[in-house]
């Protein structure tokens, strides 16, 4: 094992070796949390240096698709990730979908819409009294972030806002680090791997994730597949790697390898 890949476990190598044969490879992964380290607020998060110049690289080999699935807003994810011109964009948990000129954006109905202002109007009241505690708009939601409010603060308002939109029916939540995410059109991120492999053709998928809400990707991966979780949490993953910096290596590694594989004799 070399020295830029001591982060990285010798069977998590060797899965990257093997994954790296594959006829067709699909290389999914989440942004915040895994391309770009945590930070307070939303729109200052940036993808490591080092792992966007292998994605971009790893973008152009032959037989190899990539894609970013976020829990972003497309418009979000394009301005903060700024993503390779050829890589696959799923967004808010894959209620949103481009896959390229042509894709089609999404389009709430009158009732969705709807729902859609009830639940904003729930979220800013608790807003209202929450300090710390701050919404971001999506095309088929609405996030409550309480990554700068005091624990109890946070957790109040993540029991209310529960609590009242339990009860509000066609309202999808999802809990994450520090976010209570609503959305008025069901979807997952396990949903959004199922359709890129569709829709790509891709006979293996890499897809790694850091939040609770990429397990449902993770779940849905095959035997052939490589899943890892960025964190020290470690549940559906096969792998782990512990910092989005570790993320990088692995990139890198599975660049290496592929060209290798990709490559003209």
């Amino acid at each position: 094992m070399t020295a830029e890949n001591l982060a990285l476990s010798p069977e998590l190598l060797e899965a990257v070796r093997r994954i790296s044969g594959t006829e067709h490879l699909l290389v999914a992964l989440d942004f915040d949390g895994t391309l770009s380290p945590i930070v307070d607020r939303a729109e200052d998060a940036r993808p490591l240096p080092r792992s966007a110049a292998a994605l971009a690289e790893l973008a152009e080999l032959p037989r190899t698709t990539t894609a970013l699935i976020s829990g972003r807003a497309l418009d979000s994810l394009r301005l903060v990730a700024s993503p390779p011109a050829k890589t696959l964009l799923i967004g808010s948990h894959g209620a949103e979908v481009w896959l390229g000129e042509g894709s089609l954006g999404l389009e709430l109905d009158e009732d969705q819409r709807k729902k859609l202002a009830a639940v904003r109007e729930v979220l800013a009241e608790i807003v209202n009294i929450a300090p710390g505690t701050v919404l971001e708009d999506k095309p088929a939601g609405v996030v409550l972030h309480t990554r700068m409010a005091d624990d109890d603060v946070a957790e109040d308002a993540v029991e209310a806002a529960t609590r009242v939109l339990s009860e509000h029916p066609g309202v999808y939540l999802k809990t994450g680090k520090r976010v209570l995410e609503t959305s008025v059109v069901h979807a997952s991120k396990g949903e959004a791997v199922e359709f890129l492999r569709q829709a790509t053709g891709a006979t293996a998928i890499l897809f790694a994730g850091d939040d609770v809400t990429d397990e449902d990707a993770l779940g849905r991966l095959m035997d052939n597949d490589v899943g890892i979780k960025v964190g020290l949490d470690f549940i559906q993953a096969q792998y782990r790697v512990e910092a989005p910096v570790h993320v990088a290596e692995l990139l890198e590694a599975l660049l290496r390898e592929r060209r290798r594989v990709t490559s003209p004799a």
